[in-house]
């Protein structure tokens, strides 16, 4: 095994992730923001009340704002891959291009194209046709995360390929099957159903401010209805796909099952776990364990398999080993996945020799050898490496999910509140609603921190790890950029929070501006 840079991979993967959470900041909005505009818009073309469109127009400019933004640092985000992650692009760009490739041609092109006419077409082409690029606009970046995270799924579970021994490379041979990967489909629906909470929530938390100050009260008020109702259905969805993503997780990433849930041993009847403390185990010091904790009897059993007797493997299982349950040990897949490396390596000098036999033999044995291929990276290192971060999985998970309570009372009692016309007397609902809006930003950063610390060190599940993907390129670069990315990324998240508050502040103004006309009836 040669050498390994921990510091070029350590740093490589702190730039990676510090683009990623940062580009998570601004597309969860969109993704929300975009169907309650054209939601609104609907509403307008229907009643003809001018009052929808402003209400429209207003959060169209929201959406503007964090568009742009969003747009600029998901363009650093896949230059990434070719720059810090060559040889990771290199292994499966076949398989990993295509969805990416599809987002680019299909979904980003008609989102950039409809959304000139959403912001300057009002006066331009007819209603009809102004609410149908808005709905394209909303429709088109909802294909665009469905692309992405068909590419991010398949890393999770790569299916649908096979891979050449003669070129060293993953080949798709199945299109259908890379797009509709269990692990896909339930990471797009809950992925962007907990991204529509996050603009329900947001529109909340801005309206909300609005009737504290008596302002735009008619706006307010009409914005918290549509994004009461959307995002408590969304909040729904995203429960009942967090439990089709806890089965996929279950069945191909046992290891992100135990760690999310702090579980060392693994047992029939496992228990849920509602609320915890991590600290060290005194049986294995390198691994983090579970030392206080409130439980919900056989509850992860039933979520995992759906059984409430179901084993549910522990860390200490899949290290160790579980010959009961048929779980073999890590030192096993690690010396199968060197054996299967060792024999790519002599299948590659046969063939370059002519000695067909050989090269027969030698490919029999790696592709016998094949599914524990990335495991043999880890040969002479230690075992532990192959086990994420437990204390971050953990309080990810567990914070996400009591946030998305929290999410799921408030859209009850704005949407009960506001029903009743007395959601302007309920401040303190009011404040709350305010408050949730940055807990809203952290429930969703959890979640991408438990699906990839989760899963690390994998970059494609039991086929790649981390220190063979990464590009070997001198670590100071990966430092120096770290640092300017975080700098240039931090300035245009202060940049866009200033706008939206100028925005908001300004909308205000000009409410205030406006002559009121009494015509006798209500608006």
């Amino acid at each position: 095994m040669e050498h390994i840079d921990w510091g070029l991979v350590d740093w490589s993967r702190a730039q990676f992730a510090l683009t990623a959470m940062y580009h998570w900041i601004f597309v969860p909005l969109t993704l929300g923001l975009a169907f309650i505009i054209a939601l609104m818009e609907s509403i307008y073309l229907r009643t003809g009340n001018p009052e929808w469109k402003k209400t429209t127009k207003f959060w169209m400019t929201i959406f503007g704002i964090n568009f742009a933004i969003g747009v600029s640092t998901g363009i650093i985000l896949e230059f990434e891959f070719g720059t810090n992650w060559s040889n990771y692009s290199w292994f499966v760009g076949d398989i990993f291009g295509a969805p990416l490739a599809i987002e680019g041609i299909m979904a980003f092109f008609m989102e950039s194209t409809f959304i000139a006419i959403m912001f300057f077409g009002w006066e331009k082409v007819s209603k009809k046709m102004h609410l149908l690029s808005t709905w394209l606009v909303a429709i088109g970046s909802n294909l665009s995360a469905l692309w992405i995270l068909v590419a991010n799924g398949w890393m999770q579970n790569p299916i649908g390929m096979a891979f050449n021994p003669d070129t060293v490379r993953n080949e798709m041979n199945s299109f259908w099957d890379v797009l509709f990967n269990p692990a896909a489909i339930n990471k797009f629906i809950h992925t962007i159903t907990s991204s529509y909470v996050l603009a329900a929530v947001f529109v909340i938390g801005i309206s909300a401010w609005y009737l504290l100050k008596s302002r735009n009260v008619l706006m307010a008020k009409r914005s918290i209805i549509i994004a009461s109702v959307f995002g408590l259905i969304s909040i729904l969805v995203t429960i009942f796909s967090g439990d089709g993503s806890a089965k996929v997780v279950a069945k191909y990433q046992p290891m992100k099952l135990a760690a999310m849930e702090g579980l060392y041993e693994g047992q029939t009847n496992a228990p849920l776990i509602a609320f915890g403390f991590v600290g060290e185990n005194e049986q294995d010091k390198k691994i983090d364990n579970v030392k206080f904790a409130i439980k919900i009897p056989s509850a992860l059993s039933i979520l995992a398999f759906g059984k409430a007797d179901a084993f549910v493997p522990g860390v200490k299982d899949l290290m160790e080993g579980n010959e009961s349950q048929k779980i073999p040990s890590y030192k096993e897949r690690i010396e199968k996945g060197k054996l299967s490396i060792d024999a790519l390596a002599a299948y590659k000098n046969a063939k370059k020799d002519g000695n067909e036999d050989l090269a027969a033999s030698s490919l029999k044995i790696f592709e016998d050898n094949f599914e524990n291929f990335g495991y043999g990276y880890y040969f002479g290192q230690d075992e532990h490496l192959l086990v994420p971060n437990i204390k971050m999985s953990f309080y990810s998970f567990h914070i996400m999910v009591m946030l998305g309570v929290l999410f799921l009372i408030l859209f009850l009692l704005t949407l009960y509140y506001s029903i009743k016309n007395n959601l302007q007397n309920k401040k303190w609902l009011l404040w709350v609603g305010i408050w949730t809006v940055p807990l809203v930003y952290i429930a969703s950063e959890a979640g991408w921190v438990v699906a990839e610390v989760g899963r690390q060190p994998w970059v494609i599940q039991d086929l790649m790890p981390n220190i063979a993907a990464v590009s070997q390129i001198d670590k100071s670069n990966v430092m120096i950029t770290f640092f300017l990315f975080f700098a240039v990324f931090t300035a245009l998240l202060i940049a866009e929070i200033k706008i939206m508050l100028s925005q908001i502040k300004k909308n205000v103004v000009e409410e205030e501006n406006v002559e009121p006309k009494n015509d006798g009836g209500t608006i």
